[in-house]
């Protein structure tokens, strides 16, 4: 940063989060445009938010999902003015299972953090499938919001998963 320009007395951090409520993020990426921020961190949000946004704000993202299919990047060699991390979490989420079928054996509980249903979905059937395959019961939660968390956690409390 500091070949940059900037130093720890010239750096401010304009923190956003739209509570679980995508329709919110156009108008909070127009408002970091308008400030003229340096860059955008977003964090497991879909694209619709970044169309018309801004074509010269670098953008980076973290993501559960493969950020092409997403729309967040043309292509992974030319990504653009966006670059990010993925955990591609529905292209490995079955490896993560077979992985966790050889630790609990039974009951496990799948619990999704994403605001992209489509991800969710296609992991969701997916990891369904394979649990299937592997005789395990699967649980499938969704705690897409912070007041959700609370009462996922109580659910694989009552359920008593082992994963």
């Amino acid at each position: 940063m500091s070949a940059q320009g900037y130093a720890d007395r010239n750096i401010a951090v304009e923190f956003r989060w739209a509570e679980g409520q995508n329709d919110r993020l156009p108008r909070m990426a127009a408002d970091l445009v308008r400030r003229q921020v340096a860059v955008i961190v977003a964090g497991g949000t879909p694209p619709r938010w970044r169309q018309g946004a801004t074509s010269t704000i670098p953008i980076v993202f973290t993501t559960g999902g493969d950020p092409v299919e997403l729309g967040l990047v043309s292509s992974l060699i030319d990504p653009g003015q966006s670059t990010g991390v993925t955990a591609l979490n529905v292209e490995i989420g079955t490896k993560r299972l077979e992985l966790l079928h050889e630790l609990v054996q039974r009951r496990v509980s799948l619990r999704s953090l994403s605001t992209n249903q489509s991800q969710w979905d296609k992991l969701s059937r997916e990891v369904q499938a394979a649990a299937r395959i592997l005789g395990l019961e699967l649980h499938v939660l969704n705690a897409a919001t912070e007041r959700d968390f609370d009462l996922a956690f109580a659910t694989l409390a009552q359920m008593q998963a082992e994963g």
